[in-house]
This record gives structure tokens, C-alpha cells and sequence, in this order.
């Protein structure tokens, strides 16, 4: 199994302590703006079993994020695989969710730039994709902070979500190895 280390952050597999935070933040209506709804602590607890499994099984996914000097949950990321009917799918997906509380201080770019060495040097991966609804000016900063590229040809409807859901239309962001390895650091 990996586990990834920054300067202030752990990437862990997950515990059974993370369950009632992870369920705090997954039923935060801010957190889950633009996902399509609040999760009840039932699913939050399946969700977070099934990233635990992942990674026992092939050693990654989306890893528990946690601080280094005080242990302090701060949600979830890493990679994972999108198997909807999409003309890029199957694909690897790098995604987070993070508390609130942990918002706007450079942790999500700081430990997605640790999981995206771990995906094309460890893993030779050969791209990482990345995407949202267009509105979630957040994500799609951290998306271009790591050097990803929006693919406007392949921005998508969601095929989970209804026809006319408002959180339907997705963009696409792009990061291909040989980008990333001639990126500067």
C-alpha cells in the first residue's frame, strides 16, 4: 500500500476516526455544492470503506488526507478510476473533497501535485483527468494550478446525473506525462 507525504500533509489509508469527520464534511451543503446531494452518514461510511478497499487491494486511491503536525482530518484525494460511459472513460481520475474548514490554504494543489508524481513516476501513468461542473471555480483553480489543461472539445454531460440537472454539464481538465514532466517545479 502507498502512503504520500508533503511538507504539512499525510496521504493514509483510511481509519476508522476519519468516518465521523469524513461524514461531517459529506454532509456539509457548502462542501457538497456541486456534487448532487448531501450523503447520510450510512453512505459516507460505505464510500470511505470502499477507498479503503481500493487501496488494500491495489495499493491507491482516493487516500485519507490528514495534517502532519497535528493529525487533523482534512478530507479526501487521490486517484480514481471513471468507468460512466464517457468517449474518455475508462479514465484516471484525480479528485478531492476537503472540510471547510481546510479551504483556501493551498492543500488540495499541495497534496494533488504529490499524487500526480505518484500517478506518472511510480505508476507511469501517461494522463490524469480531472472534472467538474463549470461553476466550481475552486476546483478549476486547483486544476490549473497543477497544470492541467481544459479540454473544451470534451467537456460533457454527466450520464449519472438527469437530463436538465443543473450540476449535468462538466469540464474537462487534462494533464498529460510528458506535460507535467517539462512543467517547471
Amino acid at each position: 500500500m502507498s502512503e504520500l507525504a508533503t511538507p504539512r500533509l499525510a496521504l493514509r489509508q483510511w481509519r476508522d476516526a476519519d468516518l465521523a469527520p469524513f461524514a461531517a464534511l459529506n454532509a456539509d451543503p457548502e462542501v457538497m455544492r456541486y456534487m448532487p446531494r448531501c450523503l447520510e452518514r450510512s453512505e459516507s461510511d460505505a464510500l470511505a470503506g470502499r477507498y479503503r478497499a481500493r487501496i488494500a487491494e491495489r495499493g491507491w486511491d482516493l487516500w485519507a488526507l490528514e495534517r502532519r503536525d497535528d493529525g487533523t482530518f482534512v478530507g479526501a484525494l487521490g486517484l480514481t478510476v471513471a468507468t460512466f460511459p464517457a468517449p474518455f472513460a475508462p479514465c484516471l481520475e484525480i479528485a478531492w473533497r476537503l472540510a471547510k474548514g481546510q479551504w483556501g490554504q493551498g492543500l488540495a494543489t499541495e497534496a494533488a501535485a504529490a499524487v500526480l508524481r505518484f500517478g506518472f513516476q511510480t505508476l507511469a501513468l501517461e494522463e490524469v483527468l480531472a472534472f467538474t461542473v463549470p461553476a466550481n471555480r475552486r476546483s478549476r483553480a486547483v486544476m490549473q494550478r497543477l497544470g492541467m489543461r481544459h479540454d473544451l472539445a470534451a467537456d460533457f454531460e454527466h450520464p449519472r446525473l438527469a437530463h436538465g440537472h443543473p450540476l449535468r454539464p462538466h469540464v474537462l481538465y487534462r494533464l498529460r506525462r510528458a506535460d507535467w514532466e517539462s512543467a517547471p517545479r
